[in-house]
């Protein structure tokens, strides 16, 4: 939904379910005899009103200053240096949240999950969420926890609902979370344990119990585990002087103890989530319930009428380790909605969507990609598909110009069917970040889902986000205005040619959701907070006439050409990744070269399409070594770098095709699934040195 490091959480290979609903949708615009003039008839019949907007579109910041701080026109305090921190008296910590959550609903369901995917959703109501999680909370202090903000506790699982009465046990008692990744590794979990100095770590099963059994960190004393251990692990436990207790007999010893809550304050930390660099050691962010209160609080007011409610289901499948799933979590709780828990297998995502049927969902623009292209792949073929297809998008386009987002036009029930059936058939709500859109991927998902799709911008450090689009605002390819509980400013990066006084710098963000720190690193929390309390993003971008926001380039990973021009790859990068025949892509520098090269790793369904089409066949590897291929996806890039704007000297004058995907497992992917940059130089060295080579 907001933060940097989710975009990335939907492998390739499990991206398949995804494809089978979008497949079958595509199936649908075969159906023949459908004429335009009867669909223009039958929507007059059903016309909605348009969206009303807030404010007039045209003008959606508040400006203030030689600065030109962007302020949000939902602030209750005006453009003045005074951000929101709450928007319910009753709820100022995450220790009040539930409460709220249990009197909104009536006491109704809260956490869902299901034993096995032929079964169906069971639940629990908020007051045995909250009775749970205290009598959790109250059996960690039996176990010689102390109540306040100085004990850390780690939580190692996938989401499930014991994540969730881990999170809220810890607040019950004060006590600080620490979420550890699930792809994260042995070697980084002890580095954190060790930093955190972590009495017990919450672990979801077996596996990750013996991971972290391989090298104890000397702090760790206790694991409990929610699946149950092994004889061996046990073992293995008990010899090096770690208990091990299963999450129930933790509550049942809470039980019998019945420590009364410590509830925290709004000053307190909550948090600390760790952010994965792509080189070093993990960074601690540090952020107190006010910040993450405040966050979710302004989100609730900019979002008006689409907020949230006790009506309202979410799936819960975006690892809870990162604050854009907590965030989420978060608001649902606070409308007193209810969370179902996937069932830990991506591959299954649509059967549990199907089952549980959500209103809202956090999604991510790679998971946008991939339908977009499927469905693009699967028009390819046929002239009758393609031309009901465009008759059906050009139609809900317009809609989308009215301000108009309804699911019950006649495509709708012909051409969209399948894809909105894929995810339930009850979406109402979903809110996208963490990397850029191409405006026709999200009007394509707006008209193809039928409902609201909310576009965002934010960081782990500033609590996930900061920007929303403003509802009724429909166009694309900008993430909206700030929220009401911060601001932001741009600065000049001279090096990159870009000044704050043309439009164009450095984001900065200040507010209540900013974070204190990152834990026991002053020297890059200087780096990053500057003395008057602005977040310094390391991202690009402008601000458009109407005020909102796009983000228009990165400003780290820069190098230097040989010509003195600076080259910033990752904005290559995301204007080559839109090629159909691009699954990965890297692109390369030195300041002693003139130009750039890349590795690619192709798009398999799209290379073999074509080189069937042209009488090639053999594996991938094979395929990446024909000539043809690698000119054809030299060609296409070329053809996007140019469309996108890129300068004769950023585009790659070379590639090298690789059969392989950059993964966590292989290092070359981060734990939230970004390039690791020096990792993926020295791997393709060899490569990169052949490819310079031809040009000395």
């Amino acid at each position: 939904m907001f933060s940097a490091g989710t975009d990335e959480f939907v492998h390739d290979q499990d991206d398949e379910q995804y494809y089978d609903f979008i497949s079958g949708a595509a199936g649908m615009l075969a159906i023949a005899g459908i004429g335009v003039a009867a669909a223009s008839a039958y929507y007059l019949s059903k016309k909605p009103a348009p969206t009303q907007p807030p404010f007039n579109l045209d003008n959606q910041t508040m400006v203030e200053g030689p600065d030109l701080i962007h302020y949000s026109r939902f602030s209750p305090y005006g453009n003045e240096m005074k951000f929101m921190r709450y928007l319910y008296d009753d709820t100022r910590t995450l220790y009040d949240v539930m409460p709220r959550g249990s009197r909104i609903s009536n006491n109704g369901p809260c956490l869902g999950w299901r034993a096995d995917p032929s079964s169906k959703y069971q639940w629990i109501s908020y007051q045995e969420t909250m009775l749970r999680a205290q009598n959790f909370g109250s059996g960690l202090v039996a176990l010689g926890l102390k109540p306040g903000p100085d004990t850390l506790v780690g939580v190692y699982s996938q989401n499930n609902p014991e994540w969730v009465l881990s999170e809220y046990a810890l607040y019950t008692y004060s006590m600080v979370v620490v979420p550890l990744y699930d792809t994260l590794g042995p070697d980084a979990c002890q580095f954190i344990i060790n930093q955190a100095e972590m009495p017990l770590v919450i672990c979801e099963n077996d596996e990750k119990c013996r991971s972290l059994l391989k090298d104890i960190p000397a702090c760790l004393k206790h694991l409990v585990h929610i699946k149950p251990l092994s004889n061996e692990t046990i073992e293995l436990a008990k010899r090096n002087g770690i208990n091990t207790l299963s999450f129930h007999e933790v509550e049942t010893l809470g039980n019998e103890y019945k420590f009364k809550p410590v509830p925290p304050r709004p000053e307190d930390l909550s948090i600390i989530c760790y952010t994965s660099g792509t080189t070093g050691h993990p960074k601690g962010v540090m952020l107190t319930h006010e910040n993450v209160i405040a966050d979710a609080s302004a989100i609730l007011l900019h979002m008006g009428d689409t907020k949230p409610n006790s009506s309202d289901v979410m799936i819960s499948f975006l690892p809870l380790a990162h604050m854009l799933e907590r965030i989420s979590h978060l608001v649902l709780y606070i409308g007193g909605g209810a969370i179902g828990f996937f069932g830990g297998d991506i591959r299954n995502l649509m059967d549990d969507m199907q089952a549980l049927k959500p209103t809202i969902t956090p999604a991510v623009p790679r998971l946008f990609n991939r339908i977009y292209d499927k469905v693009q792949s699967g028009l390819s073929n046929s002239k009758v598909k393609r031309l009901l297809f465009n008759a059906a998008l050009g139609s809900k386009e317009r809609d989308l110009r009215r301000g108009i987002i309804q699911k019950n036009t006649i495509w709708d029930k012909l051409i969209f069917k399948k894809v909105q059936d894929g995810m339930g058939g009850r979406i109402r709500l979903i809110v996208v970040g963490s990397a850029p859109l191409a405006g026709a991927v999200m009007n394509f998902m707006r008209c193809a889902l039928g409902c609201v799709i909310v576009e965002s911008y934010g960081l782990t450090e500033c609590a996930a986000p900061t920007t929303l689009t403003v509802n009724g605002d429909y166009t694309p390819e900008h993430v909206g205005t700030p929220i009401p509980c911060c601001a932001i400013k741009l600065i000049d990066v001279p090096d990159m040619n870009y000044y704050a006084a043309s439009g164009r710098g450095e984001i900065c963000i200040k507010g209540t959701n900013v974070f204190k720190g990152y834990f026991k690193d002053p020297e890059k929390t200087n780096e990053t907070l500057d003395k008057d309390g602005w977040l310094h993003t390391g991202d690009i971008g402008t601000f458009l006439d109407n005020g909102t926001l796009k983000i228009i380039d990165r400003r780290k990973h820069i190098f230097k050409m040989s010509q003195g021009e600076y080259i910033a790859p990752e904005k290559i990068e995301s204007i080559y990744i839109k090629s159909q025949y691009v699954a990965q892509v890297f692109v390369h520098g030195e300041s002693l070269k003139s130009c750039t090269v890349g590795v690619i790793v192709p798009e398999e369904e799209s290379v073999r399409h074509y080189a069937n089409q042209h009488g090639i066949s053999g594996s991938l590897s094979f395929l990446c070594n024909i000539p043809e291929i690698k000119q054809l996806i030299l060609n296409e890039i070329t053809d996007f770098g140019k469309k996108g704007g890129l300068k004769s000297f950023e585009q790659v004058k070379d590639i090298y095709l690789h059969p392989d995907l950059f993964t966590v497992e292989n290092g070359l992917l981060t734990p939230v699934l970004k390039s690791k940059r020096p990792e993926l130089r020295t791997f393709f060295r060899a490569q990169l040195v052949d490819m310079y080579r031809k040009f000395d």
